[in-house]
């Protein structure tokens, strides 16, 4: 089957622009403690995606740094795409920032793929507001992605038609993506680094050796898509639609009714032993008004994904009340799956359902439990305590996990287990707040046991802390189990603890934030006349 000709269309730091910020002013969006997206000038800096937060800020002390916000995302690319409907049909929505189009009669139109592509890039420019966007057009969905990542400031890439897998070949085999990222390791050190090289295998040996999924990757590496010979059209009787009455104008409530309409779509799917790839999102208003917008995925849709993506659409529609959205109530609202494929992904049980995964992860660790010991397989329970390292509870698995201690008066106690399980007076999952614990951010790393170090003033005299919890002078540098002296650049604290004062074996400590010159950051403690390295930040 030959490949369908493909234009793709996206901007690489799409959350950056939906966020607001200018290109010209350090930016970044961070989500999970990493950089996602980053302006212009803060890949100037040095920032760029993959950093942790921490080492972002060092290179650039001045970055902005903005929360990832996917609905953000989705809400302001809703316009983009109504644009760009404007010069083609049906186009599809791969992902926020990111869409694509068969170019057949639009290419024709505009008078060539360079013309069209010339005139998506700038209608979504204009759109957006800055010259960011990236065009890529060839024979595929992949390859023309790809060509959209390289474009850089040449906005539009066009391959050739039939000169995709030529055009693929020198790239190597990372460029599959992240699905495939596990596979493009072991490939590499197989000796097969490029993508002409992956296309070069024999199809059958590639399917032998790698499965299912070497095979997809074999394909996409030969320049043709993953799915058309598995995809069909799904029947009618798959399609999904609520009807509001009264009409409904607000995100939340129409965003319930998409989440209970992807359950049921996704039951249905499952049913067939089908999964979706492909689906439409269609709503009605009171005034008459139909929209619908098509929106594709690399892998399966779950009803997760599903009832995300409505969300996002929806959000996007009534965001743009009177511009281009809809001008009244939403009156019906249905997901039409437009492109399935059989679903082999799924391990279904003896009597039907899915397969019970965590009974099979049990029965697992009750064989090694039997031959290591109970105490050699441990789960951890999050619980009470003032230290980090006191938080961490390591039960053998199989014992009762829903007894934790709760702080009453500076006190840590043990309360009764009601019949449902429950700490009597107040939740197992979430106890009670412990008077000195340390505020967040939570260290990257609790060591096992305290590692000894040595903290030094200015003029070479050890840090001390009285018993009022005074430190004697501000420190200066620190050693770490007799390692090298490294410049303390900033700290806080001390924050002295003292625990059980009321008996004899009581404990008192104070703990103190240092920031090292390398931006190594740890948490010392002060016991005993000597200071540990408790915990360690990133």
């Amino acid at each position: 089957m030959t490949p369908v000709r493909v234009l793709v269309a996206s901007l690489p730091d799409w959350p950056v622009v939906a966020a607001g910020c200018s290109p010209d002013v350090p930016a970044a969006v961070v989500t999970a403690n990493l950089v996602v997206a980053v302006t212009t000038a803060g890949r100037a800096d040095g920032v760029k995606p993959g950093l942790r937060r921490r080492e972002a800020q060092g290179r650039c002390p001045e970055l902005l740094l903005v929360t990832a916000d996917a609905g953000r995302d989705a809400r302001e690319w809703e316009p983009v795409v109504t644009a760009v409907e404007s010069l083609a049909p049906a186009v599809e929505v791969l992902a926020p920032g990111a869409l694509a189009l068969v170019t057949r009669g639009p290419s024709r139109y505009f008078g060539g793929d360079v013309a069209l592509g010339e005139k998506v890039a700038d209608v979504v420019d204009r759109t957006v507001g800055q010259a960011a966007c990236r065009v890529g057009m060839a024979d595929g969905l992949f390859a023309a992605g790809l060509a959209a990542q390289v474009a850089g400031d040449g906005r539009v890439v066009v391959v050739e038609p039939g000169g995709s897998p030529a055009w693929l070949a020198p790239y190597p085999v990372g460029a599959l993506g992240p699905d495939h990222a596990d596979l493009a390791d072991l490939l590499v050190r197989l000796g097969v680094r490029t993508l002409g090289d992956l296309a070069a295998l024999p199809g059958p040996s590639v399917l032998g050796r790698f499965g299912a999924l070497g095979a997809a990757a074999h394909r996409l590496a030969k320049g043709l898509d993953e799915r058309p010979l598995a995809a069909r059209t799904p029947p009618p009787d798959l399609i999904v639609t609520a009807e509001l009455d009264p009409p409904e104008q607000r995100i939340e409530a129409a965003a319930f009714v998409a989440k209970a309409l992807a359950d049921e779509l996704q039951e249905r799917l499952g049913s067939v032993g089908l999964t979706c790839t492909k689906v439409a999102i269609e709503v009605e208003t009171e005034h008459g008004e139909h929209l619908v917008r098509h929106w594709r995925h690399e892998g399966a849709l779950t009803a997760n994904a599903l009832s995300e993506r409505a969300r996002w659409q929806l959000d996007g529609w009534l965001a743009a009340r009177g511009s281009g959205g809809p001008t009244g109530g939403l009156t019906l609202l249905r997901l039409t799956p437009e492109e399935v494929r059989p679903d082999g992904g799924r391990q279904l049980g003896f009597w039907g359902g899915l397969a019970d995964s965590d009974a099979r992860a049990a029965r697992a660790l009750a064989r090694v439990q039997g031959v290591l010991g109970p105490e050699a397989v441990v789960t951890a329970v999050l619980g009470g305590g003032r230290g980090f390292a006191e938080q961490i509870r390591l039960v053998p698995w199989g014992d009762a996990r829903n007894v934790q201690p709760v702080a009453l008066g500076g006190s840590p106690k043990r309360r009764r287990l009601g019949k449902s399980g429950r700490v009597a007076g107040g939740s197992t999952e979430s106890p009670a707040p412990w008077p000195g614990r340390l505020a967040k951010p939570s260290p990257a790393v609790v060591h096992q046991r305290p590692r000894p170090a040595e903290l030094r003033q200015v003029g070479g005299e050890p840090v001390e802390v009285s018993g009022r919890g005074a430190i004697s002078a501000a420190p200066s540098v620190i050693s770490i189990e007799g390692g090298p002296w490294s410049m303390v650049v900033a700290w806080a604290g001390p924050w002295p603890l003292e625990e059980r004062w009321w008996e004899g074996g009581g404990r008192r400590r104070a703990r103190l934030q240092v920031l090292l010159e390398g931006g190594d950051a740890h948490l010392v403690t002060r016991e005993s006349g000597c200071w540990w390295v408790e915990a360690s930040y990133e």
